[in-house]
């Protein structure tokens, strides 16, 4: 497929991955959501990649899903939208790297949702969020009610959900919709920063404890401890990264993944 809205560049071990609508504030449509699962499967099968970044051009870095687009289907094709956005997301988590949301500008509606699908997130000075839908008679359609009190808890999502308030990248760290807060200049770099430290650590250390974390969420402690206990003796054994690690280590040196 050829990208028309997914501008895709390579530094190194990272991808980054630019939305670009600019005219339509990078809104989402049936297009974005089709490219999107391209790129997700081309990573996917990337052995070398180490981290993806997702940022928007120009002001926004998604402004909501595309209402044009949406404003005449029927129950049926709205539910089915709904699952598109909801299954492209989604599979953000079944990558074995992390995915960063590097937000610029405007995350809104489907743009919040895009962002809450990211293992985290990393705001501009400059970013604001937001679930409007209720303006327009709707609801998120892409697990925005789902994931948003499973991010900043019950009262703080019915909060935003009901309201429609917009909060800025100061509101937003508090409540801990976004992990870190930087300058508009310094915010792909930031992330640059970021993934290329984690590009340093064991690569299957690092696929296993997004892994781990994501099956483990929604189980009890003890499912979920049991997830963890038979993933950390996969990194043990003879010629295993945890050996390595461990090795390097007591060696002091650079261990050599």
């Amino acid at each position: 497929m050829d990208y028309e809205i997914l501008q895709i560049t390579r530094h190194d071990e990272i991808a980054l991955v630019t939305i670009s609508r600019p005219k339509a504030m990078n809104a989402l449509n049936t297009r974005f959501f089709d490219e999107m699962d391209q790129a997700v499967l081309g990573f996917k099968a990337d052995k070398n990649l180490r981290a993806v970044i997702i940022t928007g051009d120009g002001k926004a870095f998604v402004a909501g899903a595309d209402i044009a687009e949406m404003q005449h289907k029927s129950a049926a094709e709205a539910a089915a939208f709904s699952r598109k956005g909801q299954n492209t997301f989604a599979s953000f988590a079944q990558l074995q790297v992390p995915v960063i949301a590097a937000i610029n500008g405007f995350a809104l509606g489907g743009g919040l949702e895009l962002a809450m699908g990211a293992d985290f997130r990393i705001a501009s000075t400059k970013a604001k969020f937001g679930q409007p839908e209720v303006n327009l008679g709707l609801i998120p359609g892409f697990a925005g009610t789902q994931r948003l009190s499973r991010l900043v808890g019950m009262a703080d999502a019915l909060y935003l959900l009901m309201t429609a308030d917009m909060i800025g990248a100061e509101d937003a760290l508090r409540i801990g919709l976004v992990q870190k807060v930087v300058e508009p200049e310094a915010l792909i770099d930031t992330c640059m920063e970021i993934a290329r430290s984690i590009a340093s650590k064991g690569p299957e250390a690092i696929s296993l404890v997004k892994s781990v974390t994501h099956q483990g969420y929604d189980k009890t402690l003890a499912h979920g401890s049991e997830l963890e206990a038979e993933s950390f003796g996969k990194l043990f054994g003879p010629q295993s990264e945890g050996l390595e690690g461990m090795t390097a280590f007591l060696e002091k040196r650079k261990a050599n993944w």
